[in-house]
């Protein structure tokens, strides 16, 4: 079967094109050519002391000093290795821009400038050699470290190869060092396969999907319909792979956004090339949600208001490659399968990568988002979406959204499996957003040049959860006991996890109804321990109410030297002398002003506040901590709430509530021992009223009513 054409051509010329014809100018201009030296492992390429990404200018070329956005300067290796894989990478990058130019306007010295890289490359990659500084653990590339790595970067050179190709620029000088290219990196990609899916016996691995799309861009280049064929269907190959690493909610089994994401750029790139042979991969299938189109609404279901994703698990918070290739899933997601919410996400992924206009632009535009047409218009922020607003529980990878109409906190819990070798010790985490604005978030994860990477991100302390004897939670998966969701109500869940440590239970109980958010941890153990609840934040806390009062301290303190406890500062101690129904408890509350550029100057002074009430043991201490920040720049400090407690059991409630009015909590002053059926419950005054509820074996109820 002929493989069907690329062409831009007939798309719309508007000033993405006359951008890229820029950028593309002064690209050339620079007369950069392809480096000799293989890359290194770009997790290298980070500032040991303030652990964020050292900067990368594409434009220039490498004098030996790597600096930092804080003025530090790292020389040598390895530094210069890392480099070398951002301009291997860029290059590749500047490969598929010229083939986009050269396809859309037709001029010849466009196209020869992405032959010329393609070309270089395929002379270049045999004079590789099987590096020899790679990691023991991995899978060993020639142009890189990482036979991973190799495999991306190949996938958008072997884009570049066939967009030329199609518009009747095809490698004729140097076919035979092209040939010798492809018969080289197949036969790397396939044998690393069989290690992989076979020898190891892993086909489920992130790894397998980018071996995959880098084999379907081998097979579509010299045009080998047979061996692509036979790939998709082997052990590893894309179908397998899609039922056995993809939940059936649709969501990688990692539990984790950037992985998921990962994996799905993956199978998109495969999905290009097998549809020159007349396969329509986008169609695929599997069980429950196992398919690309689902793979992208369970993103459209875990995304905010604002269209941002989540840093779930292992993955960053944000960087611009990062954010190019969400834009790049869901630009092909949206001229396959035409759902408008898959654009409240492009907008605001857009705006990450265009601050000034939010433009829909870019390499990624020009090659999937021409065939929009008239339907090309991103929607602003005033425009309400289905999945933007609604509650979701993803019950296979242990997630869960929860809001109401009437709120602007919502909630996300994470309770499922652990997540391999890039889930996180943060069972029954709980994660809060204000107004579409992080309030409590997951802070993502660095590159693994950076000691942050294993020690503190990872960690249960890093998380709003519970630690017990100062040690992170044991790899374990977590269970939802009950949820439900109701428009007028409210949505609640509880959850358990009974083996995140030796004879101790966990369980949460979160609800998220008209005016306030409820949450409820207990801990239950056989024997006297010290319990640790963590509530970190992004913003400024003050303390709320004349019974409750800061006190700084004069020098920050150590809480712990282990399992993320190293990282941690106590900075102040919160008092309060307040009672709680029951004299063994006591109740405090605090304010947290959101900061920084995070807030929109359209949001009232209320919006951008909100406040917390605890209920928690008298004999407990209230520690004010700070942390490591969020990933983009850990160097910025967290603030946190660190309630300690010794003990074998504890029940902690905290209700949060938008703006600096705080709901009064209390325990039943009427029965101390708990209601008539044995069970404590919990009193909330607002200025609306006094509501109570009770924990029963279907979770929280409110007044007489279950929900």
């Amino acid at each position: 079967m002929s493989a069907p054409k690329m062409s831009l051509r007939e798309g719309k010329k508007d000033d993405t094109l006359g951008r890229l014809v820029s950028e593309l100018d002064a690209i050339m201009a620079a007369s950069q050519e392809i480096p000799t030296e293989p890359g290194g492992w770009w997790h290298q390429y980070v500032c040991p002391e303030h652990h964020t990404e050292l900067l990368f200018d594409e434009l220039k070329e490498d004098v030996g000093r790597y600096d930092c956005p804080y003025g530090c300067v790292m020389e040598g290796e390895p530094y210069h290795g890392a480099w070398l894989v951002f301009r291997h990478q860029a290059m590749a990058r500047f490969a598929l821009q010229a083939a986009a130019v050269f396809a859309a306007t037709g001029e010849r010295r466009y196209g020869d400038y992405g032959k010329g890289i393609i070309v270089a490359y395929a002379r270049q990659f045999p004079l590789y050699p099987v590096h020899p500084d790679a990691q023991p653990w991995m899978l060993k590339g020639r142009a890189f470290h990482q036979a991973l790595t190799e495999a991306i970067w190949a996938t958008t050179l072997l884009r570049a190869y066939v967009l030329l190709k199609d518009n009747g620029l095809d490698v004729e000088t140097g076919k035979d060092d092209f040939n010798k290219f492809l018969d080289m990196l197949g036969s790397s990609m396939e044998q690393y396969h069989h290690i992989l899916t076979v020898e190891r016996n892993q086909p489920e691995n992130n790894y397998t999907a980018w071996l995959n799309a880098a084999l379907c861009c081998v097979y579509a280049a010299s045009g080998d319909e047979v061996k692509l064929r036979s790939l998709l269907e082997r052990k590893g190959g894309l179908l397998h792979h899609l039922e056995i690493a993809i939940q059936a909610d649709g969501l990688e089994f990692e539990g984790s956004v950037y992985y998921h994401v990962f994996v799905l750029r993956a199978y998109m790139i495969a999905a290009e090339m097998a549809a020159r042979f007349g396969i329509d991969l986008y169609a695929i299938r599997g069980q429950g949600a196992r398919s690309m189109e689902g793979m992208l609404d369970v993103l459209t279901k875990l995304a905010d208001e604002r269209g941002w994703l989540p840093a779930l698990h292992d993955g960053p918070y944000g960087r611009a490659p990062y954010s190019r290739e969400i834009v790049e899933i869901f630009e092909i997601g949206y001229t396959k399968y035409r759902k408008p919410d898959y654009k409240r996400i492009l907008a605001f992924y857009y705006k990450e990568l265009n601050p000034e206009s939010g433009q829909r632009d870019g390499v990624e535009y020009m090659l999937y988002g021409y065939p929009w047409g008239p339907d090309s218009v991103l929607p602003n922020k005033a425009e309400v979406n289905e999945s933007g607003g609604r509650s979701w529980l993803l019950q296979d990878s242990g997630f869960a959204v929860l809001r109401h109409p009437d709120n602007l906190l919502s909630a996300l819990v994470d309770y499922g499996p652990h997540g391999g070798s890039h889930g996180h010790y943060d069972k029954l985490n709980l994660m809060l957003s204000l107004a579409g604005l992080p309030l409590s978030p997951d802070p993502g994860t660095v590159p693994y040049g950076s000691e942050l990477k294993k020690g503190w991100y990872p960690s249960t302390p890093c998380h709003n959860t519970v630690s017990v004897n100062r040690r992170s939670q044991n790899e374990t998966a977590g269970r939802c006991l009950s949820y439900s969701a109701h428009d007028r109500v409210g949505t609640f869940i509880s959850m358990a996890a009974d083996d995140a440590y030796e004879d101790a239970k966990l369980k949460r109980h979160v609800a998220v109804v008209s005016d306030y958010v409820i949450d409820w941890m207990q801990v239950r153990l056989q024997e006297e321990s010290e319990l640790d609840w963590w509530f970190h934040f992004l913003g400024e806390p003050e303390a709320a109410g004349e019974e409750s009062h800061w006190e700084r301290m004069e020098q920050s303190v150590s809480l712990g030297d282990r399992d993320g406890y190293q990282y941690i500062k106590g900075i102040g101690k919160l008092r309060s002398e307040a009672a709680s129904g029951i004299d063994e408890y006591k109740y405090a509350s605090f304010r947290i002003r959101l900061t920084g550029e995070r807030t929109d100057v359209g949001m009232s002074a209320d919006d951008r506040m909100a406040s917390i009430s605890l209920l928690f043991p008298s004999e407990s201490t209230l520690w004010q901590v700070e942390s490591p920040g969020i990933a983009t720049d850990p160097s910025v400090p967290m603030n946190g709430v660190l309630v300690r407690h010794v003990g074998t059991s504890i029940d902690l409630v905290a209700v949060y509530r938008t703006g600096a009015e705080r709901a009064e909590i209390r325990w039943s002053s009427n029965n101390d021992n708990g209601s008539d059926s044995g069970n404590r419950v919990l009193v909330i005054t607002t200025e609306a009223g006094c509501r109570t509820y009770e924990l029963t074996e279907n979770g929280l109820k409110e007044g007489e009513t279950d929900i």
